[in-house]
C-alpha cells in the first residue's frame, strides 16, 4: 500500500465512523446538551476528565466553555481535572494512580453538577472511579466512550448519557470524540443564547 493511499484510507475511514455516529450518536447527542444547558443555567458547573488523548479532549472542552467556542458569550463554569500535575501527582503517589479523578470530584463536585467522562475504551479504572465518586455527590454523567462502552457503559444510570462511538480504533473514536464535544459546545450556546 502507497503512502498515498494510507493517507486516503485514513480520511475514508474518519469519514465512514463519523457518518456511522451521526445515525446513533444525533440523540444522545441533543439529551446531552439539555442536561449541560440545564445545569449550567442553574448555577452548576462541568467537571471533565479522561487519560491521554482524553485528557486533551477534557482540557479542550473545559477551554471552550470558558472561554468562548464561535461567539462571544458570559463564560461558563467547567473544570478539566487533568490539569493540575500537582494534585495529580500527590494523589497518585499517596493514594493510586485510580483516584486521581475520584479525589477531585469528590473535593470539587456538587448535586446537580455534571461529569464528562472520557475513555476511549470504557475501561479506565481511574474515570469509573471519578464517575462512582460523582454518584456520591448527586451529579449525572455524560459518558464518551467506544469499543462498545466498555464497563463504563455497564455502569451508568437512567439519567446518564452515554456518547458511545461506533468504532474500535482508537484514532477513530477520539477523531469522533472531537466532533461529539464541538456539538456539545455549539449546542450549549444555542440553548442558552438561541440564534
Amino acid at each position: 500500500m502507497s503512502l498515498v493511499h494510507r493517507i486516503q484510507q485514513h480520511f475514508a475511514d474518519s469519514i465512514a465512523t463519523k457518518q456511522a455516529a451521526l445515525e446513533s450518536l444525533t440523540e444522545p447527542i441533543a439529551m446531552a446538551i439539555d442536561l449541560l444547558s440545564e445545569a449550567l443555567a442553574n448555577d452548576h458547573k462541568v467537571l471533565a476528565c479522561g487519560n491521554g488523548g482524553s485528557a486533551a479532549d477534557a482540557q479542550h472542552f473545559a477551554a471552550e466553555l470558558v472561554g468562548r467556542f464561535e461567539r462571544e458569550r458570559p463564560e461558563l463554569p467547567a473544570i478539566s481535572l487533568a490539569t493540575d500535575t500537582s494534585i495529580l501527582t500527590a494523589v497518585g503517589n499517596d493514594y493510586s494512580y485510580d483516584q486521581i479523578f475520584a479525589k477531585q470530584v469528590r473535593a470539587l463536585g456538587r448535586a446537580g453538577d455534571v461529569l464528562i467522562a472520557i475513555s476511549t475504551s470504557g475501561n479506565s479504572a481511574n474515570v469509573i472511579t471519578a464517575i462512582e465518586a460523582a454518584r456520591e455527590r448527586d451529579m449525572t454523567v455524560i459518558a464518551l466512550t467506544g469499543k462498545g462502552g466498555g464497563k463504563i457503559g455497564a455502569m451508568l444510570g437512567d439519567d446518564d448519557v452515554h456518547l458511545c462511538v461506533p468504532a474500535d480504533r482508537t484514532a477513530r473514536i477520539q477523531e469522533t470524540h472531537l466532533l461529539v464535544i464541538h456539538c456539545l459546545c455549539d449546542g450549549i450556546d444555542y440553548s442558552l443564547l438561541g440564534d
